[in-house]
């Protein structure tokens, strides 16, 4: 079987498919990984989010009819629409980021320890004020960030780069923080962030990791894997494959990490899904080590718009991501559509950062090597993540032809 496989270039099909050498689905969860996700961090993730106002599960759909049509036994699809009315996933990762560091800052400053609950009570909220936090992001993380810090009584500041849509711009500032707009791509807004948070007192709460910057992103891993045990919870039966969009690698590491820590050497295989436009991940795979990609990273999928990996998530994704694979845009909204108006599943409301683990899907069940490779067939159970809605309404609109309010009732 190939381990590398291009198929369309240049077509609205064009997809990569790079097996990773380096995967072992029989390696164990080793102590330097469960010193980045574990369960005793997840217990407490778990237990902070419950908490908060609005939390509930977010729906795993089965999608029967999508399952028969492309060849497979099962598919599911963990639909993160509705998580704290914020449109995404984000809300589990940036905001519990932001309860972390409040308690442990705030704690410095009482010189005692501070639970998560006083954090969210607002229990301390002149030594609240006093805190500043920052992040870049390309939209849902920065979201979820201002939300956090409105909700928990901090500061807070978002850099956004030169491409992020004014919706996605107003709809941060719609949660009390002061919008940064900075010259070029999505790494360029993670260097001004960084430079700017330590000219001003500020916390970086990234989802990106790199030397000397771990901790924070951690937290944020961990909020993330909140998802993944919902999802797996809901499963009678363990999934044979799961499709994962990439970007940083944070989320699908936190997938991985619940997957592997779970069910072990049984644990599905895991394919990692990029933009074409921003393949680091697949650069990452092909060179055995984190490499960036340059250039504007001008995706539509623009949640994924990123040119350099995680390196925690490269820690866990090193030995438990199975494969990846490159996506054209048009995959994304092709998928996009397909969810929105179903012959008989459920409609769902999947923005275009959501989409590029199913879109994986279809194109790996369009070829036969990639299915041969990836051990995909009639039998195969499958799990994707639509990691957010329609966050950018009128972006959604003019993709798919229909309001998500139109598809979410049905009249799309």
């Amino acid at each position: 079987m190939s381990t590398d496989i291009t198929r369309g270039a240049g077509t609205d099909a064009a997809f990569t498919l790079v097996m990773n050498p380096l995967a072992d689905r029989g390696a164990a969860w080793t102590e330097a990984q469960n010193a980045i996700l574990s369960d005793k961090g997840l217990d407490l993730a778990r237990h902070t989010i419950a908490g908060w106002p609005g939390h509930a599960p977010t729906p795993l759909v089965n999608l029967p009819a999508l399952a028969a049509s492309l060849g497979v036994a099962d598919l599911r699809y963990k639909d993160e629409g509705g998580r704290f009315g914020l449109g995404s996933f984000k809300a589990l990762g940036g905001a519990y980021a932001v309860a972390r560091l409040l308690a442990a800052e705030i704690g410095k400053a009482l010189g005692r320890d501070v639970t998560m609950d006083e954090v969210a009570s607002r229990a301390h909220p002149d030594e609240a004020a006093r805190i500043s936090v920052c992040c870049a992001t390309d939209g849902n993380h920065g979201r979820s960030v201002a939300w956090g810090a409105r909700n928990f009584g901090c500061k807070c500041n978002i850099f956004i780069h030169a491409s992020v849509s004014q919706a996605r711009k107003s709809a941060i500032e719609a949660y009390g923080a002061t919008v940064i707009r900075c010259a070029g791509n999505y790494d360029d807004s993670v260097r001004a962030a960084q430079q700017q948070a330590g000219e001003n007192g500020w916390f970086v709460v990234s989802d990106t990791s790199y030397a000397g910057y771990m901790d924070i992103p951690r937290d944020v891993m961990q909020g993330y894997e909140v998802m993944a045990a919902e999802a797996f919870d809901a499963m009678d039966t363990v999934p044979t494959h799961v499709f994962l969009q990439t970007g940083v690698g944070g989320m699908a590491a936190a997938v991985a990490a619940q997957a592997v820590r779970r069910w072990g050497a049984a644990r599905p295989v895991i394919i990692l899904c990029d933009p074409d436009r921003s393949a680091c991940w697949v650069e990452t795979i092909r060179a055995g080590k984190p490499t960036a990609v340059g250039g504007d990273l001008d995706t539509l999928m623009a949640g994924l718009a990123c040119g350099e990996v995680s390196a925690l998530a490269w820690d866990i994704l090193r030995t438990h991501g199975d494969a990846v694979m490159a996506l054209c845009d048009a995959a994304a909204v092709s998928a996009m559509r397909l969810l929105a108006r179903p012959e008989s599943d459920p409609p769902i409301v999947a923005g275009e950062s959501a989409v590029a683990g199913l879109a994986g899907l279809i194109a790996a069940m369009g070829d036969d090597d990639a299915k041969a490779s990836l051990g995909l067939d009639g039998t195969s159970r499958v799990m994707v993540f639509g990691t957010e809605g329609d966050t950018d309404a009128a972006l959604y609109h003019k993709l798919v032809g229909a309001t998500g309010d139109a598809v979410r009732a049905g009249t799309a």
